[in-house]
């Protein structure tokens, strides 16, 4: 059996499926995986027996640009992104017997999969990514926000949002294809039984009568086996657990990553400062901070007083699963302020919006976060967290093809 797995976007988007490829190998199945053409992405993947497809521009440099994208040249970029799809998708999918894929931006995969003749399965890390009336459609980067109407008229101006981007282009290559015409490219994506790859926990599914049928198999996650860098250990064995700050492939707001680091520093807390992509780096030569590159959230997570992040999927599965307190400050992209609000529902840790954050909301919303009360809830929570929704995948997969 052969899987082709495909997405397009940061770490965050990549690293689920690289667990799920992983348990794929373990039940004796090959992969193959369409991401952005990174070297990080291609230099992982190759190391892992994954063979890597590269298909669109890549995707740091449009995340470490120093002004957003206008509308129109998001607009643009979709667009050349979409025809990419269908000129790489179809090769790659040869000798395949099932297609995944992960996210909206996949536009063209159920196409190539019909194309093939194989089964599609279409995969989201996040609820809040699928319709239902019990939440509005999150954010589209270059598309105008959710405004205050009622949540199914949200869903239909949304898909009417999607439809202007891609129904023209999709219809055409589907044409050239054989296939017949789309008329709700969103729907047409997710299909009418997507996968949810989100702990039932911490992000569940709102189940309801004459609903959306959605397969929830919990967050696809691996078990890192790295050790943490000598000079790390060395700082977290020199005093008490230190607060880690850290936003991932995103560019916080301006000033955030600073107020974090002061919100600590006045509560007695040594830091840890993630650079990410944006670079980060904000110690000041005083020795109760210290700034990291890539590391093992794994082993590191559990042992800190709380985590200072953007409300990414992945961060927030596994500082849930380590039971540490988190102060979740997201820009309005995607799933993140998803992943934010389901933090402070549950009352294990606190949520700023992060474009209207302010210093001393930021010192209020850490001192929630690393209230006792709050700890002993995190610390609850990460004994119900699940740990194994990529081997769950993994099996319904190799069902599908059989």
């Amino acid at each position: 059996m052969r899987v082709l797995l495909s997405t397009y976007g940061t770490r965050g988007d990549v690293e689920p499926l690289v667990a799920l490829a992983r348990e794929l190998h373990a039940l004796g199945a090959k992969t193959r995986m369409c991401t952005p053409p990174d070297a990080e992405f291609a230099d992982r993947l190759a190391g892992l027996g994954i063979e890597p497809v590269p298909a669109g521009p890549p995707v740091r440099a449009l995340m470490r640009a120093t002004a957003p994208p206008t509308p129109a040249e998001l607009s643009r970029y979709r667009s050349e992104l979409l025809d990419t799809q269908f000129a790489v998708l179809p090769a790659a999918a040869d000798g395949c017997d099932v297609l995944v894929a992960a996210g909206l931006a996949q536009v063209a995969a159920r196409s190539v999969a019909e194309t093939a003749g194989i089964p599609y399965v279409y995969v989201t890390y996040a609820a809040v990514n699928l319709p239902s009336p019990h939440h509005a459609p999150p954010p589209r980067p270059g598309w105008p926000e959710p405004d205050g109407a009622a949540n199914p008229a949200l869903w239909e101006r949304d898909a009417g949002l999607v439809n202007a981007q891609y129904r023209e282009p999709l219809n055409a290559h589907r044409a050239a294809l054989g296939l017949p015409p789309v008329d709700n490219v969103r729907d047409h994506v997710c299909s009418d039984r997507p996968w949810l790859a989100a702990d039932p926990v911490l992000g569940p599914w709102p189940e309801e009568p004459g609903g959306l049928s959605v397969v929830q198999t919990g967050a696809w996650t691996q078990v890192d086996e790295r050790p943490l860098p000598a000079e790390l250990e060395a700082f977290l064995e020199a005093g008490a657990p230190p607060v880690y700050v850290g936003f991932g492939s995103i560019s916080p707001a301006p000033d955030i990553a600073r107020w974090s680091v002061e919100a600590a520093r006045a509560r007695g807390h040594r830091v840890l400062v993630s650079r990410g992509w944006a670079g980060l780096d904000l110690v000041d030569g005083h020795d109760d901070c210290l700034a990291i590159g890539d590391v093992n959230h794994q082993r590191l997570f559990g042992r800190l007083a709380a985590v200072v992040h953007h409300g990414g999927a992945g961060t927030t599965q596994t500082a849930a699963r380590a039971g540490v307190p988190q102060l979740v400050v997201p820009i309005p992209l995607a799933d993140n302020p998803y992943w934010a609000g389901q933090v402070a529902a549950r009352r294990v840790g606190a949520a700023l919006d992060g474009p209207t954050a302010t210093a001393e909301s930021l010192r209020a919303a850490f001192e929630i976060a690393v209230a006792p009360e709050t700890r002993a809830r995190a610390r609850a929570l990460g004994n119900e967290i699940r740990t194994d929704g990529a081997a769950v995948a993994a099996r319904r997969l190799l069902d599908v093809t059989d």
